[in-house]
C-alpha cells in the first residue's frame, strides 16, 4: 500500500476555488480506531464553511475537509473488535474525507444498510446522525406531532422529512421553489410551502401551528419561528445561513413555555456521537433496508471536482445530497 494518497485541501480561506488536489502521508488507525479506502465521499455544508474560514475543526481533527464517508477498511487499530480488515462501511469522520484514505473511531462506523450502494451509504452518517440527534433527542418529536422543517429539499431536510413521518409525526417544510416543494410532498410532507410565495408563520397558525421546528436558516427566521410554534413548542437549531444575531421578544418564550435549543455535531465527544450510532443502527438502520426511507441524491462529482460540487451545493439548486467519486 502507498505511503501517500490524493486529497482535495483547501489552500486558503476562501470560495469553491480554493480546493485542490494534493497528496498527503496516508493516515494511520490510533487506539479505537479504523482506516478506510474512501470510495465515495459526502459533501455537505459545513466542509463549505470550514472552506470560506468560518468552521474551524477539533485540533485533533485534519485539517482536510469531509464528515461522512463509505468505503473499505482497510486498517483496524488496537481496541477495535467490531470491525475487520475488509469490511464495508460507512461512516462520520472528525474531517478528512475529501481523501483515498481517512482514519476514524470505530464506534463511528455503520454498515451499509441492506439494499444499499456505497454511493448511497455515503450520504447517511452526516445528515442522518444529525437529524436524529436534534429531531427526536433534543427535539423529543412523539408520534401525532406537527413539524416544520425548514430547507426541505436540503440533504438534512429530505432526511428528516422522511424519518419524521416514518415515526408518525405531521410533517410540514419550506423549500424555494414548486419543484422543490413537490419533492418534500413526495418524501412525505404533509404540506410543502413555497417561502416566496407563502408566509409559513401563516400556513403552521392555521393547522394549529409547529410542536417542533428545526432550522439552519436563522437571521430573520427566528422570531417567525417563536410565531409559529405552539405553546411548549421546541425550537432546533443547527445553523445559521441568515446570520446568528437578532432582535427577539422573549416574554413569549415564557408567557407560551417555549424552548429553544441547539447544537452542532463536530465539536461532540467521540463517546456521545458512538451513542447516536447505537441509535441509528438499532432504530434507523431497519428502516433503510425496509426501504422506508433513503438518501436522496442529487449529483456526483469527482474528487478533483471538489470545487464544483461546492458551487453546486452553495446554488442552492439542489435537491438532496452531493457526493464526491474518489476510489
Amino acid at each position: 500500500m502507498s505511503k501517500v494518497m490524493q486529497a482535495v485541501e483547501i489552500t486558503t480561506p476562501g470560495g469553491p476555488e480554493v480546493l485542490a488536489l494534493t497528496e498527503r502521508p496516508m493516515p494511520q488507525a490510533g487506539h479505537g480506531e479504523v482506516v478506510i479506502r474512501v470510495i465515495w465521499a459526502g459533501v455537505n455544508r459545513p466542509d463549505a464553511l470550514q472552506r470560506a474560514g468560518l468552521y474551524a475543526p477539533p485540533p485533533t481533527a485534519s485539517d482536510l475537509p469531509g464528515l461522512e464517508a463509505s468505503g473499505e477498511i482497510v486498517e483496524v487499530g488496537a481496541g477495535v473488535s467490531d470491525w475487520s480488515v475488509g469490511d464495508q462501511v460507512c461512516a462520520l469522520l472528525p474531517g478528512g474525507g475529501y481523501a483515498e484514505y481517512v482514519a476514524t473511531p470505530a464506534a463511528h462506523c455503520l454498515p451499509v444498510p441492506e439494499g444499499l450502494s456505497l454511493k448511497q451509504a455515503a450520504c447517511l452518517p452526516e445528515t442522518f446522525f444529525t437529524v436524529w440527534s436534534n429531531v427526536f433527542g433534543r427535539g423529543g418529536l412523539q408520534a401525532g406531532e406537527r413539524f416544520l422543517v425548514h430547507g426541505g429539499s436540503s440533504g438534512i431536510g429530505t432526511t428528516a422529512i422522511q424519518l419524521a413521518n416514518a415515526f408518525g409525526a405531521r410533517v410540514f417544510a419550506t423549500a424555494g421553489s414548486d419543484e422543490k416543494c413537490k419533492a418534500c410532498v413526495d418524501l412525505g410532507a404533509e404540506r410543502a410551502i413555497n417561502y416566496r410565495d407563502e408566509d409559513f408563520v401563516e400556513v403552521l397558525k392555521a393547522e394549529g401551528r409547529a410542536n417542533l421546528i428545526l432550522d439552519m436558516v436563522g437571521g430573520s427566521y427566528l422570531p417567525r419561528n417563536v410565531k409559529a410554534l405552539a405553546d411548549e413548542g421546541r425550537l432546533v437549531q443547527i445553523a445559521f445561513l441568515q446570520g446568528p444575531k437578532v432582535e427577539l421578544n422573549f416574554a413569549q418564550i415564557m408567557l407560551r413555555r417555549l424552548t429553544i435549543t441547539g447544537s452542532t455535531l463536530r465539536p461532540q465527544s467521540d463517546l456521545v456521537k458512538a451513542r447516536i450510532a447505537e441509535d441509528l443502527r438499532a432504530q434507523v438502520w431497519p428502516l433503510i433496508a425496509a426501504g422506508k426511507v433513503a438518501p436522496v441524491m442529487d449529483s456526483e462529482f469527482q474528487l478533483a471536482e471538489a470545487s464544483a460540487a461546492h458551487a453546486r451545493m452553495e446554488s442552492s439548486g439542489h435537491i438532496g445530497k452531493i457526493v464526491l467519486k474518489v476510489a
